[in-house]
């Protein structure tokens, strides 16, 4: 069960984080289907600096250096820098959105297609291959915590088990990242501004309000997340490995935005449910769900009966195919800001 609830918080995090920056976005005004495209340039920007730290030495520069500790600075250095530049990656579309009044539907579907593509080409100039890896070990030999490093090395519990051995900061660090942001936008001032600009723009400037700071504001969080998001993806479930490609989480994190009405604590459970899904598809073979030591989802697989619908393939699809059962379902009850992708124009009323 320990298993089980770490990896589906693995995935259901990057979801969760990934999602809050749609809402961001959407929110203020603009529709950000980029999602996808930004978390595959964060995720190549946060491998591309823990590569070149590792190929130049950075690490020996420091104290204490094999220390568990400094590593997980460089992790969160890692986001930072990946944070950042999603957000400079964003303001492609803010630009477009705001300024040029684009379409931005095809605006974000645009950069979806152009990410990719540069990540791609600039992976084949540093490493020469289809895929950017980090320069020596991997993400579990460097970044990954586990009991022994606490002291804890003796404990052998279903909280120590689950919460404090063999996970990442990352996935802490998110947490704490979604709680704060939800609080900034759903209890500050700033947030209240924010979500005016998205359902009514032209009411929020008539009290002062300027829209077009706010909706910029609204992508560059929705971009710094979503990077941030993309990083966190390489590095839990793709042993920080960057190749153009973060598997849909994009797409699904839009789902789980739907799903959950725009709002964080619906947010949450749909990610959690999304999450446990995309688990049970990639570890089909290795989860234990009764505790009896049977991997009674990869022994149904095999079943002559069974295993005809129970295959492999069939668990590969469940994220994608519970996307569109959800959504089919919960769409028509969701409720989008009124202004979502309505350019802003100051002389309507």
């Amino acid at each position: 069960m320990s298993y089980l609830i770490q990896q589906t918080l693995i995935y259901a995090v990057p979801l969760m984080i990934v999602a809050l920056a749609g809402v961001f976005a959407e929110r203020s005004g603009i529709i950000n289907l980029a999602l996808e495209g930004i978390m595959i340039f964060g995720a190549f920007i946060g491998v591309l600096f823990v590569h070149l730290c590792q190929k130049y030495g950075v690490f020996q520069l420091l104290p204490n250096f094999g220390n568990w500790g400094t590593m997980q600075l460089f992790e969160l250095l890692g986001m930072l820098i990946s944070a950042l530049l999603g957000s400079v990656f964003a303001l492609l579309l803010a630009f477009a959105a705001i300024h040029l009044k684009a379409d931005q539907t095809i605006t974000g579907t645009s950069l979806n297609m152009l990410a990719p593509a540069l990540v791609l080409f600039f992976v084949r100039i540093i490493a020469n291959q289809e895929e950017l890896r980090l320069y020596k070990g991997d993400a579990a030999e460097w970044f990954m915590i586990k009991k022994g490093m606490l002291g804890l090395g003796n404990a052998d519990n279903f909280l120590v088990n689950t919460f404090l051995n063999k996970v990442y900061i990352a996935t802490f660090v998110c947490i704490l990242v979604f709680v704060l942001c939800s609080i900034l936008l759903y209890k500050t001032r700033f947030g209240l501004r924010l979500r005016s600009c998205g359902e009514n723009p032209q009411a929020a400037a008539s009290l002062g309000i300027n829209v077009f700071k706010m909706r910029y504001s609204g992508v560059l969080i929705s971009g710094a997340l979503a990077g941030m998001g993309g990083f966190v993806y390489a590095l839990t479930t793709s042993n920080c490995m960057s190749n153009g490609d973060v598997a849909g989480f994009g797409f699904l994190a839009l789902a789980v935005m739907i799903f959950g009405n725009w709002k964080p604590l619906n947010i949450v459970l749909a990610a959690l449910l999304f999450g446990l899904f995309k688990c049970l598809a990639a570890g089909y073979s290795s989860i234990d769900i009764n505790g009896d030591g049977v991997k009674l989802l990869f022994e149904l697989s095999k079943h002559p009966t069974w295993g005809k619908v129970l295959n492999p393939n069939l668990y590969r699809m469940l994220p994608y195919l519970i996307s569109i059962l959800v959504l089919t379902f919960t769409s028509k009850k969701s409720r989008a800001p009124k202004a979502e992708g309505i350019p802003y124009d100051k002389g309507m009323r």
